[in-house]
C-alpha cells in the first residue's frame, strides 16, 4: 500500500532552519504531485507548497513565500520541504501528501501521519 513518511521535525528557536523530508512507497512517484500542508493547534490544516511531478514547477502560500523550499528527487521517492527563518507561528504538525493531478492545492489523496516542528521565541 502507499506510504509517506515524514521525517525531520523537531524543536528550533526562531530564525533557525529545518528541512523536512517525505519518503514514499507504493506508489510511482514520478507520476504524482508532492504537497506539504501544516495544522496548528486549534486550525484548521493549511497548504504550505507542492512541487509538480517532474519538479519543475513550485507554489507557496504567501505566509512561507521566500522562507521555505520544495524539492524532489525521484530518483529517492523523497520529497523536501527546507524552511529557513522559521518564526513562532510556523509552530505546527507538517504533513506530506500526494495527488494525481497537476500542481494545485487540493486533490491529494495520499496522506503522512505528520511530523512536529516546534519554533520557541
Amino acid at each position: 500500500q502507499v506510504q509517506l513518511v515524514e521525517s525531520g521535525g523537531g524543536l528550533v528557536q526562531a530564525g533557525d532552519s529545518l528541512k523536512l523530508s517525505c519518503a514514499a512507497s507504493g506508489l510511482t512517484f514520478s507520476f504524482y504531485t508532492m504537497g506539504w500542508f501544516r495544522q496548528a493547534p486549534g486550525k484548521e490544516r493549511e497548504f504550505v507548497a507542492a512541487i509538480s511531478r517532474g519538479g519543475g514547477g513550485t507554489d507557496y502560500a504567501d505566509s512561507v513565500k521566500g522562507r521555505f523550499t520544495v524539492t524532489r528527487d525521484n530518483a529517492k521517492n523523497t520529497v523536501y520541504l527546507q524552511m529557513n527563518s522559521l518564526k513562532p507561528e510556523d509552530t505546527a504538525v507538517y504533513y506530506c501528501a500526494s495527488g494525481p493531478y497537476g500542481l494545485r492545492r487540493d486533490g491529494y489523496i495520499y496522506w503522512g501521519q505528520g511530523t512536529q516542528v516546534t519554533v520557541s521565541s
